[in-house]
């Protein structure tokens, strides 16, 4: 069994009811703690003995069931409760339209656009990452297409760069114009 220091006091491994809150404001149940002068004696009473806590509550709960409703006419209804999926935004449909732009022969393999799209969102990290620094060294508030022009210039590499601010700034004006 393993053992933890904490505050001068030695527990075993933290039940799953002690929480990060808990133990950062040293508010752990005196239950779960031994001063390092008793630990030796009751170190094989705690090897021996398992937690309550170890038994997920969760697990003894049985997920809930549609239920049926009984209609005036003597049918049953059921009445099932729909499940949201968690929006997940990625940038594969863009990945794929600029694809097919470039080479509308090939396609991509579903790991591949996963790379593609983690490696897009790394670079859009840095990026946002860079221009924050930027405004906040100038005292502006605002990230705005400056910040993000000279994030590019510091972030990418030479020519990439240069393509990269020159697509940019085509961008901004065709958005601007309409």
């Amino acid at each position: 069994m393993e053992m933890l220091e904490f505050n001068n006091h030695r527990i075993k491994r933290a039940p799953s009811f002690i929480t990060r809150e808990m133990i950062y404001s040293n508010s752990i149940p005196k239950s779960q703690t031994q001063n390092s002068a008793t630990m030796a004696k009751g170190e094989k009473k705690l090897a021996e003995k398992k937690p309550a806590a170890e038994k997920s509550p969760v697990a003894e709960k049985k997920p809930p069931r549609a239920e049926k409703k009984v209609s005036k006419e003597g049918g049953s209804v059921e009445k099932k409760k729909k499940k949201s999926k968690k929006s997940v935004e990625t940038y594969k449909i863009y990945i794929f339209k600029v694809l097919k732009q470039v080479h509308p022969d090939i396609g991509i393999s579903s790991k591949a656009m996963g790379i593609m799209n983690s490696f897009i969102n790394d670079i859009f990290e840095k990026l946002a990452q860079e221009a924050s620094r930027l405004a906040r060294y100038n005292k502006k508030p605002t990230i705005t297409s400056r910040e993000i022009q000279t994030a590019v210039r510091l972030v990418l590499p030479g020519e990439l760069a240069k393509h990269a601010v020159s697509e940019g700034t085509k961008a901004v004006t065709k958005f601007t114009s309409s």
